[in-house]
């Protein structure tokens, strides 16, 4: 898998918030983009994501050397973000069992194992919307780990976790990079993102 953004840029009306962006992301690898608050890395996310468009530039996607068009972009990735919304009308249950039939998860993990992984079990039947904000982040995030997607987008992924959370994540993300994956997460905190060889820094992208 691979991302190519060639001069890309993003403005808000009249406002850029990047500009010039040249990257290459690759399979195997983890990238953070870095930055203090609204310097652009949730905006460069969405912009690699498809959620949003390029005002100038180009990004292509590729995997075995082959073009992905950006209408079937979305199958090849899972994002986990404290602004992501859960259907919140759904138990656990039923929102991971509709999730494992959207998306395959790894090694065809069941319900009940997700769940597990998760440690959520003691809320299984409970319906998201009763959930705290850690847990619907751990939610989230167990979504992510364990998708079988070759890209992983993780953006402020220790938002609302407590120390033991921070701690799951810590160890969880590690083994994204054993499978293979390209992994991108946007954040301003080191320890989200130790395990990333290549930093992004937005503040480059700002002339």
């Amino acid at each position: 898998m691979e991302i190519i953004l060639e001069n890309a840029g993003k403005k808000f009306s009249t406002e850029w918030i990047l500009r010039r962006v040249d990257l290459r992301l690759t399979t195997g690898n983890g990238y953070a983009f870095v930055g203090a608050n609204g310097s652009g890395k949730s905006t460069l996310i969405k912009l690699i994501m498809g959620q949003l468009p390029v005002n100038e530039g180009l990004i292509t996607y590729r995997r075995d050397a082959a073009l992905i068009h950006v209408d079937d972009w979305h199958r090849y990735l899972v994002m986990a973000a404290p602004y992501l919304e859960l259907i919140e009308e759904f138990t656990l249950l039923e929102f991971v069992a509709f999730q494992s039939r959207f998306k395959p998860f790894k090694g065809a993990l069941s319900v009940e194992e997700f769940i597990d992984f998760a440690q959520l079990s003691h809320a299984a039947g409970k319906l998201i919307r009763h959930f705290s904000s850690g847990m619907k982040q751990r939610l989230k995030l167990a979504v992510a780990f364990q998708t079988d997607v070759p890209l992983v987008f993780l953006d402020e992924p220790t938002s609302n976790l407590d120390h033991n959370g921070i701690r799951w994540y810590q160890e969880n993300v590690l083994r994204l990079m054993d499978t293979g994956q390209l992994v991108v997460v946007g954040s301003n905190q080191p320890e989200e993102y130790t395990f990333c060889k290549s930093l992004v820094k937005m503040a480059d992208y700002k002339r």
